[in-house]
């Protein structure tokens, strides 16, 4: 398949054991992958993730708050959200699969990685959230204008933005945009739960329980989470490899075939 082609995608819902129904949306063959995502959630396209299917079954579960699926109540803390990453990884009934995080999709997989080291094969952390260096405060993404935050998720907004919106949604009218302002909100209120009014939840204390190979990818444009991290992600988490690659936040909608390119190596 040539890159940049779409693989086909289906979704299925899957009920965890504590009664919590999730989508996910599949595509490709070979080892299990499991894609955790992050702020944004998952965009009407993905070509990172198509790229990654043509090596890999990639499982992509939407977190509750970011899907039509109304079960954002059922989940209050870190503890909540690691432990619901592993009942889906249960659900999808997978073994060891390699686990990618992106944003605060990424500091989730590393609490999952800390919780349970032994039952998975790879942890890759694209621009990670979970870390706070007082000498390098992040910005908050709570306190922007859902038309201001592209300017941070993106290196090239203007070629890029545009990815984020649903086909058909028009902006322009007072139903589109209320339909998009309502989206937005829980998506941020889901997030909130475990990245305001800091995404500290002292992770930092747990890293050094990561027992399996480890890839933290950091964009070099990254307004949201700088590039400073990576080093302290690296130092925090034993035999651990930084790269960075060209790119903002969403660098995975931005530069999607080096983002499939490292993760498959």
């Amino acid at each position: 398949m040539a890159a940049g082609t779409a693989e086909a995608v289906s979704t299925i819902t899957v009920t965890t054991r504590g009664g919590l129904d999730v989508e996910v949306q599949q595509r490709g063959s070979g080892p299990d992958l499991v894609w955790f995502h992050g702020l944004v959630g998952l965009a009407p396209e993905e070509p990172a993730l198509d790229q990654l299917a043509q090596s890999f079954t990639v499982h992509a579960p939407v977190w509750p708050g970011y899907g039509d699926i109304e079960n954002e109540e059922a989940i209050e803390d870190m503890l909540d959200f690691a432990l619901l990453g592993w009942d889906i990884v249960d659900a999808l009934f997978l073994n060891e699969p390699t686990i990618v995080g992106h944003s605060f999709g990424a500091m989730i997989a590393a609490e999952m990685a800390c919780l349970a080291r032994n039952d998975l094969d790879r942890l890759v952390l694209l621009a990670p959230y979970g870390l706070w260096l007082d000498a390098e405060p992040l910005p908050d993404p709570f306190a922007t204008l859902p038309f201001q935050l592209a300017e941070l998720l993106f290196d090239d907004p203007g070629t890029h933005a545009s990815k984020l919106v649903t086909p058909g949604l028009d902006l322009e009218s007072n139903e589109g945009l209320a339909e998009f302002m309502v989206r937005n909100s829980r998506r941020l209120g889901t997030a909130g739960k475990i990245m305001f009014p800091i995404p500290n939840r002292r992770l930092s204390k747990r890293l050094h329980r990561i027992g399996v190979p480890t890839l933290i990818v950091m964009a070099e444009n990254d307004q949201l989470v700088t590039s400073p991290y990576g080093p302290v992600w690296q130092r925090s988490i034993e035999g651990s490899e930084l790269v960075s690659i060209p790119g903002g936040h969403l660098v995975n909608l931005e530069n999607p075939g080096d983002v499939a390119t490292i993760i498959a190596g």
